[in-house]
């Protein structure tokens, strides 16, 4: 938190609705699509990136493929580990983000947000895990998985509505046949993080091999890392003001702190007889956690039987339960509007002759309300119509703001249970030798209680407070406990504790029902200059979605301490029925400076129809166009053009409007700037803020503040325009050698967003004039009773539209080489990506903002302009051992948000006339130098080098069905930069680092044995 120093304006967390192939050498590939190597392994035949089954078809659109022997190789124990490191991919939702995981884990292509890319498991749709439509990680079984394929670009066309960014296929073993055990452990060195997985898998053929069954059971279970075990992270830092012992930390604290009329927020003093400026913030780091304990049981199973030579069933379930829990700090009263008794027990005779003299009581007034309770005897008692009790004219209260830290509550524990479960069934034959076909559907439910745990209530801080006895409050109902709020740790008792707590629960719940009907094959026609014939897919599928959210009654009122908002009720769906088809033809092959010439092309029709009031909706259409040529067997170029969509979700189209928390660092409104101006204290005043508070407001508690935001049944599908060009080198003259480069262009319009929190302050504060304070920007803004955007606000307004833009270009590259030698095999891979930017515009006014190479809390998880992943693999006999090399380009503090900062301090030191003030009356002096009021970002952490990570690993066949794996990983324990708490969103910028970019765990053994039989 950042209460305590002046900083710029406009520091506020996009955490818009965007935001939401290091995978290399042995085991990871580039290519096309997969060949021969998959057609002689089973009969069904898996192409990413295109509904045409025939493998020796070439495809143009690049596919960066990771097997299971590289996932062996990293020891992986889940997908989104697995995914989050190859180039391309920005770390999203997973094991690293601890405030702000929903117990899930999720994949973000290109940096386009977690909505915009689809998570595939044999090229279908999986249930999604919230109203987000975004698919769970959690749920894919790795053991079965065979390899994992990357596609980028918009995929539409292929598998329907969200492929933007392009899709993750996890494509599984098929026709396994015996028994295979695998165990691992990991461990880090300072003896925490303790991962446990251990899986079984079974297969066998029967029938004389005409049906093969599969089933898989799998256990995991990952103990939590604390950012208080870990030095960088013990102690929270503020990046904007590091040398400020007073800023360090949270505002909700103990003692506790309280606004005073006329004076502004103070906190009670050691001794607890007065009020004083704050001396004592809240570290609440050491509760945090790096690394989200996860509890994982999962079942999967599979068959296929040849029912006759021409038609084949198949059959697949899955199932998993997942628990996932995040802790942070204790709840308590977060900037939490109270009315409390002069003669409250607790409250000590120095701080109530404060609030005495604060709201113009006389001393008798005061003396008379310290001792007075609310009712007394009624002298007229007994009388006809006369009651025994009165109101006594001596009791008072006042009402005050308190942020207290409910310590003695323990920390705050949210625990998501996911059930998961997903079954398909199909049918797939030939007619002939040119066509085949497939019929199927399947049907998923995912359900998701979240119970938070740990939580004070704030009605009942409220209801404690009302108390001029120790022995009951004012109130008697729900057991009420007096609180006393007024002394130091310790001071709120067991039996205090047990009143203001409860637990509440909140239940997610999404089903997909989902069919289709595919006829591919070939027509039976060549091109004249072509030996293969042109190839084809048509056909129809239809999904439905439902989703819903069911919430106690205490998550509906906003009720607990600290949680970020009320969660509503929310129920909705839609369905959608589409056609589809797609042609790649050879045009010329084996010739003269045509080794290989063909084209490609695909388009679907959608028709969607949303379950809400007069039956909202559209259609759509997408496209792509594509095109390979290979002059000689060595080079190919591809080049491909995609029209994709994506649809609004359901929570994009039901979710009421609610208000919740966003990351802002400087209210505008916060400290003395609005005293010299009076143009914007009248802004200020028109949010709400009383005028008694202008002066005294506080900044948003812990950098974040309230946000009103929510569905909107109007909003249409965005669309994507999508480009790439590239080439394949496979060299005659360097045998084992292979490289790819590529160039992606993806453009985002109509995109569904919402403003960030910077556009909705610049909206109201970048020119504020007399008119400012009836202007829609600057009311539509509301404040709290203490003039704040927490506690009651409905604070910053993010309506949903679709008037967004992003757009995204760079250029991946795959470099593998294997030669074998006299005593070994080496093989080596390479995996880079080269992002040249990424753009996002909420609104046609807002800053087109590129985030590529930057942080800040307007771009979320960081992307960097280059990384890769190397890995080099020496093989010897029996024995692996590979060491893996992987690079993170140096990043900085977002250029523009400096600038903004800067330019809001200026704005600080002037009047309302915009003349500068002397230096003794400025908030920012020297913002640009010494900054001695933390006005802009801490110098310090303005920039993070380069970073690279080794991890080793051993591998020995001990026997024939044995094999052992040793890992070191990040073998150099390299520490990750410290960059303060505040620098960043809540979600990414944690313990005062990025851990989920950067290992913040140091050094990890893992080792895992696998038995085949």
């Amino acid at each position: 938190m950042k209460t305590f120093s002046k900083r710029a304006l406009l520091r506020a967390s996009a955490a818009p609705a965007i935001l939401g192939a290091s995978l290399i050498a042995t085991a990871a590939f580039a290519q096309d699509a997969p060949q021969a190597a998959d057609a002689e392994a089973a009969d069904t035949i898996i192409v990413t990136g295109s509904l045409i089954k025939n493998p020796n078809l070439a495809q143009s659109t690049p596919v960066l493929a990771t097997t299971s022997d590289e996932i062996d190789l990293r020891q992986s124990n889940n997908a989104e580990q697995l995914l989050r490191e190859i180039p391309g991919v920005v770390p999203s939702i997973g094991s690293a983000v601890n405030n702000g995981n929903g117990g899930a884990s999720t994949l973000d292509l290109r940096g386009l947000g977690s909505n915009r890319n689809l998570v595939l498991v044999d090229g279908r749709r999986m249930v999604p895990y919230g109203l987000g439509g975004v698919f769970d990680l959690n749920n894919i079984p790795l053991a079965l998985v065979e390899r994992v394929d990357v596609l980028t670009g918009g995929a539409s066309t292929t598998y329907g509505a969200d492929a933007i960014a392009g899709v993750a296929n996890f494509i599984l073993k098929k026709d396994f046949s015996g028994f295979e055990a695998n165990l691992s452990e990991q461990l880090t060195e300072q003896g925490d993080g303790n991962t446990f997985r251990a899986d079984v898998t079974m297969g066998a053929n029967f029938d004389d091999g005409r049906g093969n069954a599969v089933f898989s059971i799998g256990y995991q279970e990952v103990d939590p890392v604390y950012q208080g075990d870990r030095s960088f992270s013990s102690t929270y830092l503020e990046s904007y003001l590091a040398e400020c012992t007073s800023c360090q930390g949270s505002g909700t604290s103990t003692p506790t702190r309280m606004t005073l009329p006329g004076v502004g927020t103070r906190q009670i003093s050691a001794d607890g007889n007065s009020l004083v400026p704050t001396y004592q913030t809240y570290n609440f780091n050491p509760y945090n956690i790096f690394q989200t304990p996860f509890k994982r049981f999962n079942m999967f199973g599979s068959a296929n039987y040849e029912i006759s030579d021409s038609v084949k069933a198949y059959t697949r379930g899955m199932f998993s339960k997942n628990t996932v829990n995040t802790i942070i700090a204790p709840s308590g009263a977060f900037a939490l509007a109270v009315e409390i008794p002069y003669s409250n027990p607790y409250l000590t005779d120095g701080i109530r002759n404060q609030f005495c003299n604060a709201n113009g009581l006389t001393a008798a007034q005061c003396s008379a309300a310290a001792t007075a309770p609310s009712m007394i005897a009624n002298p007229l008692a007994g009388q006809a119509g006369q009651p025994d009790m009165i109101a006594n004219p001596d009791y008072r209260t006042f009402n005050t703001t308190i942020s207290r830290r409910a310590v003695e509550a323990g920390p705050r524990i949210s625990e998501f249970k996911t059930t998961f479960f997903d079954y398909a069934l199909g049918f797939q034959g030939d007619i002939g030798s040119h066509l085949s076909w497939d019929v199927g559907g399947s049907y998923g439910e995912s359900e998701q209680v979240q119970t938070q745990k740990g939580y004070t209530l704030n009605s009942r801080f409220q209801q404690a407070l009302l108390a001029t006895a120790t022995e009951g409050c004012l109130d008697s109902s729900n057991g009420c406990v007096p609180v006393n709020i007024f002394g130091p740790t310790g001071s709120i008792t067991q039996d205090m504790v047990d009143y203001l707590s409860a637990d509440s629960q909140i239940t997610t719940k999404t089903t997909l029902a989902q069919a289709h009907a595919t006829l591919s094959g070939d027509f039976g026609v060549t091109s004249p200059l072509a030996s293969n014939p042109i190839g084809f897919a048509v056909g129809g599928e239809y999904r439905k979605y439902t989703a819903s959210i069911e919430s106690d009654l205490l998550s509906q009122a906003n009720d607990l301490g600290g949680a970020g908002g009320a969660q509503p009720n929310v129920s909705g769906g839609f369905d959608v029925y589409e056609a589809y088809g797609e042609l790649i033809a050879p045009l010329i092959e084996d010739r003269p400076f045509a080794k290989l010439l063909s084209v490609g092309a695909g388009v679907r029709y959608s028709s969607y129809s949303v379950d809400a009031a007069n039956s909202p909706s559209y259609d759509t259409w997408t496209y792509k166009f594509e095109g390979s040529w290979a002059p000689v067997a060595d080079v190919k170029f591809r080049g491909n053009y995609s029209r994709a969509v994506r649809a609004p979700n359901v929570s994009e189209l039901f979710t009421p409007v609610t208000t919740g928390l966003t990351n802002l660092g400087t209210d505008p409104c916060a400290g003395s700037a609005p005293l010299g101006n009076a143009n914007l204290a009248a802004v200020c005043i028109a949010q709400g803020a009383p005028a008694s508070t202008i002066g005294f407001i506080e900044q948003p508690s812990a950098a974040q503040a309230n946000a009103s935001s929510g569905g909107n049944l109007d909003i249409k599908p965005e669309t994507s325009d999508s480009w790439g060009v590239g080439a394949t080198f496979t060299p005659t003259f360097l045998p084992g050698f292979n490289a790819s480069i590529d160039y992606y262009n993806i453009k985002v319009k109509d995109a569904i967003t919402t403003p960030t929190p910077g556009d909705a302050i610049a909206a109201c504060f970048d020119n504020i004039t007399a008119a400012s304070a009836t202007s829609a920007a600057c009311t539509v803004i509301g404040r709290a009773e203490d003039g704040s955007l927490n506690g009651t606000a409905t604070g910053l307004y993010l309506p949903l539209s679709n008037l967004g833009k992003l757009k995204t270009d760079g250029i991946d590259l795959s470099l593998n080489y294997k030669h074998e030698f006299d005593f070994a095999t080496l093989t080596l891979g390479f995996n880079g990506n080269w992002t040249n930017s990424s753009k996002f515009q909420a609104t046609p006014t807002s800053l087109n903002r590129d985030c590529v190479g930057y942080y800040s809390v307007n771009c979320a998880s960081i992307q960097p302009k280059f990384q890769w992943s190397q890995r080099t693999t020496f093989t010897f006999g029996d024995v692996d051992l590979s060491l893996l090399w992987r690079h993170i380009n140096k990043v900085k503090y977002e250029p523009a948000q400096l600038q903004a900062d800067m330019d809001a301090a200026d704005a600080i030191n002037r009047d309302s006339n915009g003349v500068l003030l002397p230096v003794d009356q400025q908030d920012c002096p020297d913002y640009a130098g010494a900054d001695a009021g933390g006005c802009v970002v801490d110098s310090q952490f303005r920039k993070i080098k380069s970073y690279d990570y080794f991890d080793l690993t051993a591998r020995a066949q001990v026997s024939d069905n044995v094999t052992l794996t040793f890992t070191v990983m990040n073998m150099f324990d390299k520490k990750p930069p410290i960059l303060g708490g505040s620098v960043g969103s809540t979600s990414y910028n944690s313990g005062n680092t990025y851990p989920s970019t950067y290992d913040a765990l140091g050094r990890k053994f893992a080792v895992s044995a696998k038995m085949k039989f």
